[in-house]
């Protein structure tokens, strides 16, 4: 096993805090506009989709993806709390509406992609043989 050595020193300039990583309180704006269910189910739709994109596995390995964007706030700057409020959650008696969104973004990844309309199929066969 790789021993790693670690030593911390002060910083010698002032430290930002990382975006995603503070949890920002809602503002009375945020409040007047709350989110429909309509819009709670986009956005539901939308974090599983992020997080099929940036691991094409399903489930329940892309359940761990899913975690891991909503502990670092990945999506949207959302974390638990925030996604919860928003349809998604990670609560054992959510986890099948959760899987099953899950099912729904790797069906669409999955269907073959639809010829456009402004393209035409060219087929080619072998030249025949002139006597």
């Amino acid at each position: 096993m790789e021993r790693i050595s670690v030593s911390i020193q002060p910083a010698s300039r002032p430290v930002a805090p990382v975006p995603h990583a503070v949890r920002r309180e809602p503002s009375d704006s945020a409040n007047s506009l709350a989110a429909t269910p309509a819009t709670q189910a986009d956005v539901a739709l939308e974090f599983v989709r992020f997080c099929y994109r940036r691991r094409r596995v399903g489930w329940p390995a892309l359940y761990d993806e899913m975690s891991a964007v909503a502990a670092r706030g990945t999506f949207q700057g959302l974390c638990y709390g925030d996604l919860a409020e928003r349809g998604v959650s990670f609560c054992l008696p959510e986890l099948p509406r959760l899987a099953a969104l899950t099912q729904r973004v790797i069906s669409e990844d999955q269907r073959p992609a639809e010829p456009r309309p402004d393209t035409a199929t060219i087929t080619l066969s072998p030249a025949a043989l002139r006597p």
